[in-house]
């Protein structure tokens, strides 16, 4: 049974922190920036997410880009959504701004093995130091998008602007997200 998904589009600024942390399969508020109204709420279904890669919420270091990892992206795997001929998969790392290490747009397939994105697409976590936080999210649209906003391998401190922007799809209709999802995980520093 699908869970639902609020994301409640607010005109606000992000100050260098990125509230897009969350458990997969748990409800969740997300301020998105939405340059039409402040207060347009909109639901979308929760895509449960899991990766073989993830043990008691720490991911494996193979998919880090350190001493210990083979800088390859996690498997991940979600039940196809109903209506989505497109996915696009994120991973940000919410302890550094939403530091993107993960941007794939196009995505057909719900089964996807370890090292399933290029070098293009992906780079593994490799925090400076201490604990980080890092969050994969999978999002169903209607219709592939030719482009997906945000700075690979690069601070994002509006991340969620670009989950908006995803909605609307390169007609211009908005209503083209059908479903979120993520799954969340740590590593720390010199595993």
């Amino acid at each position: 049974m699908k869970k639902r998904l609020l994301i409640i589009f607010l005109s606000i600024t992000v100050l260098g922190i990125c509230s897009c942390g969350s458990k997969s399969g748990t409800k969740k508020e997300s301020t998105v920036k939405n340059e039409e109204s402040t207060d347009e709420v909109i639901e979308y279904n929760t895509i449960e997410v899991t990766s073989d890669d993830l043990h008691d919420g720490v991911w494996d270091s193979i998919i880090t880009n350190t001493k210990h990892g083979n800088n390859v992206s996690p498997q991940l795997s979600w039940e196809a959504v109903e209506g989505a001929e497109s996915y696009v998969i994120y991973m940000v790392d919410n302890t550094a701004s939403c530091w993107m290490h993960w941007k794939s747009t196009d995505v057909s397939d719900t089964e996807l093995p370890q090292g399933w994105a290029n070098e293009n697409e992906y780079i593994g976590p490799y925090p400076p130091d201490g604990t980080h936080e890092y969050e994969v999210f999978v999002i169903a649209l209607k219709k592939p998008v030719s482009e997906i906003y945000g700075t690979f391998d690069s601070i994002n401190v509006s991340f969620e602007e670009n989950l908006y922007d995803l909605d609307v799809d390169d007609d211009g209709e908005k209503g083209n997200i059908i479903a979120i999802g993520s799954i969340t995980g740590t590593y720390t520093a010199g595993e």
